[in-house]
């Protein structure tokens, strides 16, 4: 009897001490990231993910230029096997519509946080979220994902946004990890001040 009164009690201090905290709310201030669309790599993704990733890749970026919300473009090079950054190689797919304003990172590793400026450049804006666009879902976006939590931002995946060179893949990634489609992306952003 006494080992049961411990017990509860013990967990109603617990529950006490984990909810009787006052909380103090963070106002989201969000960034889109648009990872490695690039026409070196484009061409080695799953095609299904393609036609439905560049229309909603399209869209990620509507939403937040339309919330006046920053959007920064990561590209991917690497000394050894490309591509330069003065290539067609290296260049967004003309599918992708971006303004040229937007920031730019150059990473030479899977993650966006990795020896770049991107941790700098979102804590400039006062950025504390990120949503994550582009490929590869089992790659770079993954990667730099993982990254961005190590770096204490909350991160999501938009939904449908991802590609990889196996469109099973991108399912799998997109039903483990914290993926959001644009219309909740638009319910989360009319709460911003």
């Amino acid at each position: 009897m006494k080992k049961l009164i411990l017990i509860i009690l013990s967990v109603f201090l617990s529950v006490n001490f984990i909810y009787g905290q006052e909380k103090t709310k963070k106002e989201m201030k969000p960034a889109l990231l648009v990872i490695d669309v690039q026409n070196a790599f484009v061409p080695m993704m799953d095609q299904s993910d393609k036609d439905r990733a560049f229309q909603m890749i399209n869209g990620a970026i509507w939403v937040f230029e339309n919330f006046k919300l920053p959007i920064i473009r990561i590209y991917h090079q690497d000394d050894k096997w490309g591509p330069a950054t003065d290539s067609e190689g290296f260049k967004f797919d003309s599918i992708i519509k971006f303004s040229n304003e937007y920031p730019i990172i150059i990473k030479h590793y899977g993650d966006g946080f990795n020896k770049t400026d991107l941790d700098k450049v979102l804590k400039e804006k006062g950025i504390n979220t990120v949503f994550l666009c582009g490929l590869s879902a089992t790659g770079c976006v993954l990667a730099t994902f993982i990254g961005a939590n190590n770096h204490d931002y909350k991160a999501f995946m938009v939904k449908d946004a991802l590609l990889s060179p196996n469109s099973d893949y991108t399912n799998v990634i997109e039903s483990i990890m914290n993926t959001v489609d644009l219309e909740t992306m638009m319910f989360m952003f009319e709460y911003i001040k």
